[in-house]
């Protein structure tokens, strides 16, 4: 289970922050943030007529800012707390990841977008009733909305649990409804809106994460004397020791990173609905290429800025241990460490302005996810299984309240998760991406395996869900988390390919149309 927060009192040893709380700045500057959130959210629902406005934002938006769009979503609270949680405790193997993203660029900008953007679908899982019936679509829609609404609920309790509740000096009893506020202004402004105002709210989102790492960097730097008095000048003994290749144990290698990032990051572009929501959101393959880049690029300059983050928050506490409450280490609560940092060690009105950055990593995944699940419910099980056409103005209507239902569904959620075990990058595997790859599967045998059957597809999908769930909660033959995803996706698609040559379902040779 997560750690219970433990430091919502102080002592007088603390130097810089006398007192646990929010002053009337940073209250400030969150309140603007979040009328902000909402003020863009009702700007574009006096600009929204029809479905594709609202799920697809016309099919004409800018590239550069749907990448961003989509580097927001796909990093949430969970990344921005984990990275620095993972550096402090682990250290700079979970960077190896990064070395995967040329690949990623290659095999998703020419082989996966190419495919998706010859189809002119609204939601993803078309193209799976397209090959092989309406069965298997009903089934890749429900793992879309499974995957992403535990997923969804995973951001808003770490956001609320984590670090809302502890820095506002709030009892634990407050996390459900803090959990409501959040879900309240994240689903007004993205039900009000629809996508126009998700890509728009992340791109702001983007510059706020960006800035609050910078402010905390600069502080730290500050504070300690330079940057050299926080750049480690040795490997600290507590960090795992670089191994390349794999070995039974070892909690992260080089290789593993790689690969788990290179399997995550395709199977996520080739099947999620966020990301391919966004690339028929562009006006073509070029575009949609682009975009996908600029996303990569994204990452690619947040990442490391994260993990420099944590090295300087390490080096802050061994520096000023007074400044960690009772009941706390470094080590054992490295995840919190940011939170704390920025009650105790940030100057009043900083404060705000990096919890608005939390806040937009939590809501740009919420918005995203919001959208996107509206978008499979609306048109995968109502207006696929409905008889009855409607008007356009009612229709987005219905989108609108579906997106309602979905948030309501989100915050009731937020109280399982924090059941499981493990540090916050253990639970974006074991929850966040336990699905992923099995939802790749379908889209896997429908665009490249010839043979396939929806008997086969089906079957690839279930054993790769079992492999997930073996390794990633039970780590059968000592295989830790990171290899997850990749051992699913090999374990599927030959379960796959060869389950579709049995003479069990019907053969429905040849590419989707």
């Amino acid at each position: 289970m997560l750690p219970a927060p433990l430091w919502a009192q102080t002592s007088a040893e603390e130097s810089l922050r006398s007192t646990v709380g929010m002053t009337r700045l940073d209250w400030i500057v969150i309140a603007l943030y979040a009328l902000g959130m909402l003020a863009i959210g009702g700007y574009y629902a006096r600009r929204t007529s029809t479905t594709d406005d609202y799920l697809l934002g016309g099919r004409n938006m800018s590239p550069w800012k749907v990448g961003l769009s989509l580097f927001a979503t796909l990093l949430s609270t969970l990344t921005y707390l984990a990275l620095p949680g993972e550096m402090i405790k682990f250290g700079p193997m979970v960077l190896s990841q990064l070395v995967a993203m040329p690949f990623v660029a290659l095999v998703v900008g020419w082989l996966l977008i190419p495919f998706i953007m010859r189809l002119r679908v609204t939601s993803a899982y078309e193209i799976l009733e397209t090959r092989f019936g309406l069965s298997v679509r009903l089934v890749g829609s429900s793992l879309f909305l499974t995957l992403r609404l535990f997923w969804m609920s995973l951001v808003i309790y770490a956001t609320a649990g984590t670090v809302l509740v502890p820095i506002l000096g709030l009892s634990p009893s407050a996390v459900p409804w803090v959990c409501v506020a959040l879900g309240l202004v994240t689903v007004v402004y993205t039900s009000l809106g629809g996508l126009r105002a998700v890509v728009l709210t992340d791109v702001l989102q983007t510059a706020i994460m960006f800035s609050g790492a910078a402010l905390i960097l600069i502080v730290i730097s500050v504070q300690l004397g330079g940057v050299g008095q926080w750049w480690p000048r040795a490997w600290p003994a507590h960090w795992q020791p670089p191994v390349f290749w794999y070995e039974p144990g070892v909690r992260f290698t080089f290789f593993g990173g790689f690969l788990s990032m290179f399997t995550w990051h395709v199977c996520t572009a080739g099947s999620d609905q966020m990301a391919i929501q966004r690339y028929l959101a562009t006006r073509d393959v070029r575009a949609a290429r682009r975009m996908f880049n600029i996303s990569l690029l994204a990452n690619m300059l947040l990442w490391p800025f994260l993990a420099i983050v944590g090295v300087a928050l390490l080096a802050y506490f061994q520096a000023r241990p007074q400044m960690l409450p009772a009941g706390l280490t470094v080590r054992e609560n490295a995840d919190q460490l940011l939170p704390v940092f920025i009650v105790r060690g940030l100057p009043a009105g900083i404060s705000g302005l990096v919890i608005a950055g939390l806040l937009a990593a939590a809501m740009s995944s919420l918005s995203s996810g919001l959208n996107s699940a509206c978008s499979v419910i609306t048109t995968d099980f109502i207006d696929r299984l409905g008889r009855r056409r409607e008007s356009e103005p009612r229709h987005v209507r219905r989108a609108r309240y579906v997106s309602v239902v979905i948030g309501v569904i989100v915050v009731a959620l937020g109280a399982l998760v924090g059941q499981v075990e493990g540090n916050l990058l253990e639970l974006c595997y074991k929850i966040a991406n336990l699905l992923s790859v099995p939802l790749f599967l379908l889209f896997f045998m429908a665009m490249f395996v010839p043979w396939a059957n929806s008997f086969g597809t089906l079957t690839g999908s279930a054993c790769s869900a079992a492999v997930a769930v073996a390794i990633g909660y039970f780590q059968v033959f000592g295989i830790t988390f990171i290899w997850m995803m990749p051992a699913a996706f090999v374990a599927g698609a030959a379960a796959g390919m060869a389950a579709s040559l049995l003479p069990i379902g019907r053969q429905d040779g040849g590419e989707a149309r």
